[in-house]
């Protein structure tokens, strides 16, 4: 059976801004077991921009 988690992240404001924020958890996940699975918009703005998504893991348990 398998066990997810999912953690919110929320896009910066500024346009073009870089961010690795996202890149610093997948790899905590991944030391801690848990797979990467994809990612699940949870706040997109009029224009169709995700302002906020949730990065989705899972594991056997």
């Amino acid at each position: 059976m398998k066990q997810y988690e999912y953690v919110n992240i929320k896009i910066s404001k500024f346009i073009g801004a870089k961010s690795e924020e996202h890149r610093q958890i997948i790899d905590e996940y991944a030391k801690r077991g848990y797979r990467y699975v994809g990612f699940i918009p949870t706040n997109i703005n009029d224009y169709g921009k995700i302002k906020e998504m949730d990065l989705v893991f899972e594991i056997d348990y």
